[in-house]
């Protein structure tokens, strides 16, 4: 199997089975969402839709760890079904990741939300969980940076369990983001106080890692890494690889990787009850940890909603009502 092929197949395995596209009751009078559509991929850097400037995380002297498929030429491709009646875009084979940066619509107010797509850890969903999602942030008065972490990169499994690799690309990506963002913050014109993050599935992964994380995960490079690493507040969308799911159905047990700190900071947590692809019981854990630990926790559950929505409206409420409930949040929390 081609190595284009197998992120083709994750990727479907990631969003094809349980996103809104396949969560529609037989009746309803959304447009179609579920036409598969055929799967497109060419070689080329993934660039930034209009207003979005990309920059480099790291100097070019700096080595940096390589994804699995080493010095693959970066690529971009569409996914399939539809997802909200639209296609999804990626990016793949990611050997030097950037931050694209999008400036606030109107009032700054001086906050910045760092975006991290989805994808599995195969892909980075570029606009569905991406570049539409800065959108929004923009409209908000927000400063809007979306990452392009380090991608494929494999979880092992030993004795057929999921393991976390030692070394997590995406989380030093995502580490070195926020200290970019922190050190340029005049130039950026934000605050840096105020900057918090938006992770989707493997993306709300990172968020929650990024969070609870004391200390940055890789050496120092420059006068940037003398920053905090640890966001200001946090939205963690339909998160995984969280729960330990071999305790039992009932069973809230977050996985031995999952490390809880009671300086992590404020966090909204959305997640759909029929998500097959990451259970209810993933954010629940997480969120019950948090409590534990004394950090204010919010949740906002829907009956319906699936997997990998996004922004795109579907006819199940979660898709057009949460973003609403994210900008309620960040005023109740004093951030917007």
């Amino acid at each position: 199997m081609s190595k284009f092929r197998f992120i083709a197949l994750c990727l479907l395995l990631t969003f094809g089975f349980n996103n809104p596209a396949h969560s529609q009751e037989a009746g309803s009078k959304s447009p179609p969402t579920s036409a598969e559509v055929p799967k497109i991929e060419r070689e080329g850097v993934w660039q930034p839709t209009i207003g979005g400037t990309q920059e480099w995380l790291w100097p070019s002297s700096v080595t940096l760890e390589r994804p699995d498929t080493g010095d693959h030429p970066e690529a971009t491709g569409n996914g399939s079904p539809l997802i909200g009646g639209s296609k999804w875009h990626w990016a793949s084979y990611v050997t030097r990741p950037t931050i694209t940066i999008y400036k606030p619509k109107g009032h700054n107010t001086g906050t910045t939300i760092l975006v991290l797509p989805g994808g599995g850890f195969h892909a980075v969903a570029v606009d569905l969980e991406g570049t539409e999602i800065c959108d929004w942030v923009t409209e908000q008065g927000m400063t809007c940076a979306m990452l392009k972490y380090r991608t494929p990169q494999a979880w092992p499994k030993v004795n057929g369990k999921q393991q976390r690799p030692k070394v997590l690309l995406g989380l030093e990506d995502a580490q070195r983001a926020i200290v970019l963002l922190r050190h340029r913050s005049s130039t950026y014109e934000i605050n840096p106080q105020k900057i918090g993050v938006m992770g989707f599935s493997a993306g709300a992964y990172l968020a929650a890692e990024m969070s609870n994380t004391e200390q940055r995960t890789y050496p120092s490079t420059d006068e940037a890494d003398r920053q905090s690493t640890r966001p200001d507040f946090a939205v963690i969308a339909y998160t995984a690889r969280m729960l330990d799911n071999s305790k039992g159905k009932n069973n809230l047990q977050l996985q031995p990787w999952v490390k809880i700190s009671a300086n992590a900071p404020p966090t909204l947590i959305i997640h759909a009850m029929n998500d097959s692809i990451d259970d209810i019981r993933q954010p629940m854990a997480y969120a019950l940890a948090l409590n534990d630990a004394g950090v204010p926790v919010d949740m906002r559950v829907y009956a319906k909603g699936g997997h990998a929505f996004g922004m795109r409206p579907t006819a199940d409420p979660i898709t057009t009502e949460w973003p609403e409930q994210v900008r309620q949040w960040l005023h109740s929390i004093g951030v917007l």
